[in-house]
C-alpha cells in the first residue's frame, strides 16, 4: 500500500510541474497597426527571390534586389533599391544583369490586418547587363502585402509587372510578370 500511495504521489507532483513548464513558441505574428510605417522611420531589406518569366522569349529571371528607404510621410516610402539578376536563355548564354533604381512604396491604410499592411511599390532606373551596350531603362510595378513577424521585421510577397528596355542580340526590351519573396526591418527615426 506504501508503494501505491508513494507511486500516486510522485505522479501527481510530475504531473503539476509538468503542466507549469512554459513553451516557447516561435512568434509567428505581431500585432502592429501604423507604428513601422510613420513618418521619420527607415527600411532596410529586400527582395531575396525574385522569379519572372519574359512575354517576349523563353528567358527565365532570378534576382535579388536590395532596399533602403525613408518614410517621408505615414505609410510612403522612398528610397534606392540596386538589383543582380541572372537570366538564362534557351539555346543561348545565361545573361547577368545589374542596376539601380530609385522606388517609392506605398502602405494602404485600408484593408490591413493589425499584423500586415497592403502595398503598393513601384520603380524606375537604369540597368546593364553582361554583354549589353550600356545603360537601359527598367521599370516596375508591384503590389504585395507585408506580413509582421515581430514589430519591426515583416515577411512580403508581391507580384507585378516589370520591363526593360535592352539591346541584347537583337532583343529590344523584355518584359514580363514576376513574384517576388523577401524581408523588411522597420527602423525607427528620432522623434
Amino acid at each position: 500500500m506504501k508503494h501505491v500511495l508513494l507511486f500516486s504521489a510522485l505522479f501527481l507532483v510530475g504531473t503539476f510541474a509538468a503542466s507549469a513548464q512554459d513553451i516557447n513558441r516561435p512568434q509567428t505574428s505581431a500585432s502592429v497597426g501604423i507604428a513601422p510605417v510613420q513618418q521619420g522611420n527607415w527600411i532596410v531589406g529586400g527582395t531575396i527571390g525574385n522569379i519572372g518569366y519574359s512575354f517576349e522569349g523563353e528567358t527565365f529571371r532570378i534576382g535579388l534586389a536590395p532596399l533602403a528607404g525613408y518614410f517621408i510621410t505615414d505609410g510612403f516610402a522612398i528610397g534606392l533599391q540596386p538589383s543582380l539578376s541572372l537570366r538564362t536563355v534557351k539555346g543561348g548564354d545565361n545573361i547577368w544583369g545589374y542596376g539601380v533604381s530609385p522606388f517609392a512604396r506605398y502602405y494602404f491604410p485600408e484593408g490591413a490586418s493589425a499584423s500586415g499592411r497592403f502595398f503598393a511599390h513601384g520603380n524606375v532606373g537604369i540597368a546593364g547587363s553582361s554583354p549589353g551596350d550600356g545603360a537601359t531603362l527598367d521599370f516596375g510595378a508591384n503590389v504585395g502585402y507585408a506580413h509582421f513577424i515581430t514589430t519591426s521585421v515583416a515577411l512580403e510577397v508581391s507580384a507585378g509587372y516589370n520591363y526593360s528596355k535592352a539591346t541584347v542580340e537583337g532583343a529590344q526590351r523584355q518584359s514580363g510578370l514576376g513574384v517576388n519573396l523577401g524581408f523588411q526591418v522597420y527602423l525607427p527615426g528620432q522623434r
